[in-house]
């Protein structure tokens, strides 16, 4: 994390690396984000490439589920780094 955003570890990891990066600012999905969330959210993406790498993953994928029809729990805007495994597609 840092000044504008917060990673930490899923609770109910979906695969051996999944990493939650959150801004601090509080948005409630993609759904609600504006014009004015735009460097936030450009930064959210280069900030989970960053934790991936961290987390020695050289493939991985990115999800931001927007309401709870699309698996969205949290109603805090979040991208989710999911990796470790080879992962399905379609997901869901």
């Amino acid at each position: 994390g840092d000044d504008r955003c917060l990673a930490f570890r899923d609770i109910a990891p979906q695969a051996p690396v999944h990493v939650l990066v959150i801004p601090r600012q509080p948005i409630e999905s993609l759904r609600e984000a504006t014009e004015s969330d735009a460097a936030l959210l450009g930064h959210l993406l280069l900030v989970a490439a960053k934790v991936a790498k961290q987390e020695g993953l050289e493939n991985w994928r990115t999800v931001i589920n927007s309401g709870a029809e699309a698996g969205q729990t949290v109603f805090h805007l979040h991208v989710h780094v999911i990796g470790g495994r080879p992962l399905a597609w379609p997901p869901g």
